[in-house]
């Protein structure tokens, strides 16, 4: 049946998303263009120490370390859930695994949260964009941490118009966000972004839980992202001719990598 078809499909996608978010932690790899390669390992050692204490806490420390590590595992052509897109692929599964494990979900109730991730990456995708070439990085990591908010409104017990809420939120907070991948690799500053997805994901989610509301609904949301992307020139939205991409360093980096030889 359809629905079968659609549980066995998301189960697949947990599998995954589990795979890739821990493989990097336990083994990380150098990526192709060489740009990025252990930092999540190195997030995951501040969960032993005073920095998650004192900074992001236990649960976002988790969940930013697998969001990172899901960057490197695409970086080294690992199999990888575009959630929605490759460069905003770890914010979703790192804030619903965290959060899943913190609460001790089963399987059942983490796929229901990616369900609901799921619908609002639906929307986005049908009445905005999720592309960086279309709308900047604000519809691929604004779009992510959109569809983990309303993810984690409904591990937490929230109302769909919390959820909403959340998503609203996490698409203001992020709108205008640029796109300018260093040397077009989905590496750099790409994996810090999916970092600051998460941040957004569950600071939108306490918001939305603790019953503020967005005065802007999702649906007209989606469509002021949809205008901001489109106003954004085209050095920033993905070309990597301009913003970060243009940068000495960047440069520099860029040249020493070797993917286009």
């Amino acid at each position: 049946t359809g629905e079968a078809h659609a549980v066995a499909a998301m189960r697949r996608v947990l599998e995954v998303m589990r795979e890739e978010t821990m493989a990097p932690l336990a083994n990380p790899q150098r990526s192709l263009g060489g740009l990025i390669g252990g930092e999540a390992k190195l997030v995951e050692a501040t969960s032993r120490n005073d920095l998650s204490a004192s900074l992001m806490g236990p649960v976002q420390t988790d969940a930013v370390a697998r969001a990172m590590a899901v960057l490197e595992r695409s970086a080294t052509m690992g199999v990888i859930v575009a959630a929605p897109t490759a460069g905003s692929a770890g914010v979703v599964p790192g804030c619903v695994l965290a959060l899943a494990d913190r609460l001790q979900l089963d399987d059942e109730q983490v796929m229901d949260a990616l369900y609901c991730a799921a619908a609002i990456g639906l929307n986005l995708t049908t009445s905005a964009c999720v592309a960086g070439a279309e709308g900047g990085c604000q519809a691929e990591v604004g779009s992510a941490a959109a569809m983990a908010a309303a993810a984690l409104v409904q591990m937490l017990g929230g109302t769909p118009e919390q959820a909403l809420d959340a998503s609203s939120i996490a698409l203001s907070n992020l709108l205008g966000l640029v796109c300018d991948p260093v040397g077009g690799l989905v590496e750099v500053p790409c994996q810090n972004r999916n970092a600051i997805g998460v941040a957004a994901a569950f600071s939108s989610a306490q918001l939305a839980l603790a019953g503020i509301k967005s005065l802007v609904p999702f649906d007209q949301m989606a469509h002021v992202m949809l205008s901001v992307g489109h106003a954004l020139p085209a050095t920033l939205r993905e070309t990597a001719k301009g913003g970060i991409a243009q940068a000495p360093a960047a440069l520099s980096a860029c040249a020493k990598c070797g993917v286009c030889e």
